[in-house]
């Protein structure tokens, strides 16, 4: 009785594994699909192009800070090209510092910018300048 009982372990796994093999399909056995990609930028980033494939996302961040009573603060990224690249979140920060999160929907080229304001304290004048921060994204 036993041998009948050891016959029958591997003939069972054998069919298990013949069972398993066969339900996934070929196609996930030989290929595996890309994945979304996320490009981060930041204020080192001003004038730089990017490639990006539909589906990625863009992660923004733009660090304000504070010299001599002034605040230099960034407004939220934006895109100039909503159906190529648009926003999927943003805010800013009580330190000046902005970020957004761009999704890449469709092929095309989309400008990224936000701009730098400076907030003065009382008494304090700013300077008359707002800097553009800008990178140039295309989608293929």
């Amino acid at each position: 009785m036993k041998t009948s009982k050891y016959r029958a372990v591997p003939l069972t796994a054998g069919l298990v594994l013949a069972v398993v093999t066969a339900a996934v399909p070929a196609a996930a056995q030989s290929h595996h699909a890309p994945t979304a990609q996320r490009v981060t930028l930041t204020n080192a980033d001003n004038g730089r192009s990017v490639a990006l494939a539909a589906g990625d996302d863009v992660s923004v961040t733009l660090t304000g800070y504070r010299s001599q009573g002034l605040n230099y603060t960034w407004s939220i990224p934006r895109s100039s090209a909503p159906d190529v690249l648009h926003r999927t979140a943003g805010g800013t920060t009580p330190t000046g510092s902005a970020s957004g999160v761009l999704h890449a929907d469709h092929l095309g080229v989309a400008t990224i910018t936000g701009t730098r304001h400076c907030r003065p304290d009382p008494g304090r004048i700013c300077p008359g300048a707002v800097l553009l921060w800008k990178v140039t994204a295309e989608v293929k």
